[in-house]
């Protein structure tokens, strides 16, 4: 089974930028999808942006323009770029890849958006 870790949260201000990298064990290609969720403290876990294995993305209403995310198949890694940061913003962030109906997820990491 693929193991997942995340990196690259942290604290920022509003307005701030931060990238989040997730590492994977094997080939990211070998699934259908990967991407990120995340879960604020009393909230239903959501989906942030993900990548399919034909290249093409998907974003959360709340995120797009602000939120980009790639991957390297070099380095089996897939990263999100957040900009314009907002407090509504913070969460625990969860790395995930996909094959059909079955998830693999990361630890998760915390990003925190505040003055």
């Amino acid at each position: 089974q693929v193991q997942l870790v995340e990196s690259g949260g942290g604290l920022v201000q509003p307005g701030g930028s931060l990238s989040l990298s997730c590492a994977a064990s094997t080939n990211i290609f070998e699934f259908n999808a990967v991407g990120w969720y995340r879960q604020a403290p009393g909230k239903q876990r959501e989906l942030v942006a993900s990548i399919n294995v034909g290249g093409n993305t998907d974003y959360a209403d709340s995120v797009k323009g602000r939120f980009t995310i790639s991957r390297d198949g070099a380095k089996n890694t897939v990263a999100l770029q957040m900009n314009t940061l907002k407090p509504e913003d913070t969460a625990i962030y969860y790395c995930y890849t996909r094959i059909l109906r079955r998830y693999t997820w990361g630890p998760g990491t915390q990003v925190t958006v505040s003055s």
